[in-house]
């Protein structure tokens, strides 16, 4: 049972192109051809292969991290599924490479016992190895499963049998689990071929008119030829997406587009290869979509060193099985990358959100400026209407000026005076339009005194008035005080003055 780090939502398929890492084509399949001078987009000469992943142990199929390197024309398979891109690693001749094979693209008999040999070393090594011969052979079966589980280091057991390498594609190795990246709807004859460049969007926007150049002469400088620039999206670690077409012109003026596995298999020629490489290429890959019949063959057999029963759960919770398709993680890089991929993904998500957001903001201004300008065309289509009618009218009394009333003016006349009659009635249209007048002069009123009552002060305000009237009022009571104590006073002055005027007046008697 190997360790899952849980299955986290699957990338898009343009945003977890950056497998390879920087600087290495890992991808990349090694196409034994003869360069020609010109640019040929005839299919290369099959040499033979030594498996779906060469540089790696063959253990079925795998997505080992390094990928390893083809011969022939399996056009690089495990860099599109290694990386949720590029799925369209087979080609028209993938039929032809079966036979010439060892057993075929995905089924390698002649490797079988390689493989038996591998898993009893393996199982020898981790439970029972025959090293030293005492006790220390148990400490060395821990020691080989810890470094199994980690995948990485050696593990020795016998003295005549070289050591088992442990790697992370072992399938003791924890470190392992298993995502979803979506699969690619592009046809073979769109012609999209995906090139990861190790520098910044802003370096390849700046030179594209450079980069489609030296595209074309790797392509041979045929006349014929035109290369163009599908998109451009960054990815992580400063590196750029580039996805490219080539358009061939016919001398009878039609013009097709060159296929995507004709055209990475020009890329993938080894003097091809080392001129894009001095461009900046780390990555190429085709963006084809599988088959239905492909998918199943990827399906059914479970990536190498991936526990079947996991590979089998994986497919029970894929969310959306017609768009996304299960792919291994193995290590804490291949995760790491992932995250880096999510991270870039929801940026761009987040930057698409807000011009958006920006767009619908100046279409609401646009709407509302819109909105009145036209409500003052409509007031000026009035205003004009009316001006119109006086102009008519005025135009069409001089010209019946001097002439009798014709008889369909009389009829226009007798009309106009039977209303005029009918609105002067007391007991119809008069008293009723004299009622409604009455009442809408109440409502506007009885409005006008609600709108009144309606009236209030804000709380902050209220609260300075009453504070504003207590001083007043305290003030008011301290002079009342003042005034009260004066008219005492002036009482005592008033009485004292008084005995003393009858004082001498006694005296003077």
């Amino acid at each position: 049972m190997a360790f899952n780090f849980g299955a986290p939502s699957g990338t898009s398929g343009t945003a977890a192109a950056t497998a390879a890492p920087a600087g290495g084509f890992g991808g990349f399949g090694t196409t034994s051809t003869t360069a020609g001078s010109a640019f040929s987009f005839s299919a290369p000469t099959n040499t033979g292969t030594t498996g779906l992943f060469g540089g790696t142990q063959n253990k079925g199929f795998g997505f080992g991290t390094g990928f390893g390197t083809t011969t022939g024309t399996s056009t690089g398979l495990g860099t599109g599924l290694g990386t949720g891109l590029g799925f369209g690693g087979f080609n028209t001749q993938q039929q032809q490479q079966q036979q010439n094979t060892l057993g075929g693209l995905f089924s390698q008999p002649a490797q079988a016992p390689t493989q038996s040999n591998q898993l009893i070393n393996t199982a020898s090594a981790l439970s029972a190895p025959t090293l030293l011969g005492d006790e220390r052979d148990a400490i060395l079966a821990k020691w080989n499963q810890l470094q199994a589980f980690w995948g990485t280091g050696k593990g020795y057991f016998n003295n005549n049998i070289p050591p088992v390498e442990f790697t992370q594609e072992n399938p003791f190795c924890r470190f392992k689990a298993v995502g979803y990246s979506c699969m690619p709807n592009n046809k073979d004859e769109d012609g999209l071929v995906v090139l990861v460049f190790n520098k910044k969007e802003t370096d390849i926007r700046s030179q594209q008119q450079q980069l489609v150049e030296s595209l074309h002469k790797i392509l041979g400088g045929n006349q014929t030829l035109t290369v163009n620039v599908e998109g451009i999206k960054t990815l992580p670690d400063d590196q750029t997406e580039v996805v490219i077409y080539v358009v061939e012109r016919s001398p009878n003026g039609t013009s097709r587009r060159v296929p995507a596995t004709t055209l990475y298999a020009h890329f993938e020629q080894a003097n091809i290869k080392t001129q894009l490489q001095q461009l900046g290429v780390t990555l190429s890959m085709t963006r084809t979509e599988l088959s239905p019949a492909q998918i199943k063959q990827l399906l059914q057999n479970p990536p190498a060193g991936v526990d079947p029963i996991i590979w089998e759960q994986a497919k029970v919770d894929n969310p959306d099985s017609e768009k996304l398709i299960p792919v291994p993680m193995v290590g804490f890089k291949e995760l790491l990358r992932r995250l880096k991929v999510q991270d870039q993904m929801t940026k761009q998500h987040q930057t698409r959100l807000d011009i958006i957001s920006e767009d619908i903001s100046e279409l609401q201004k646009n709407q509302t400026t819109t909105m009145a300008k036209i409500a003052q065309y409509k007031r000026k289509l009035m205003d004009l209407s009316h001006r119109t009618l006086q102009v008519l009218i005025k135009q069409e009394i001089q010209r019946k000026s001097g002439y009798a009333i014709q008889a369909d003016e009389e009829q226009l006349r007798v009309q106009l005076d039977t209303i005029q009659c009918e609105l002067n009635a007391p007991t119809q249209f008069k008293g009723r339009l004299n009622e409604l007048m009455s009442q809408i002069r109440m409502q506007n009123h009885f409005g006008a005194v609600k709108s009144e009552e309606r009236y209030y002060i804000d709380a902050d305000l209220l609260r300075e008035i009453k504070q504003h009237l207590k001083q007043q009022q305290e003030g008011l009571s301290h002079l009342i005080s003042i005034i009260k104590d004066d008219l005492e006073d002036i009482k005592l002055v008033e009485h004292g003055l008084n005995e003393a005027i009858h004082v001498r007046g006694g005296v003077f008697s």
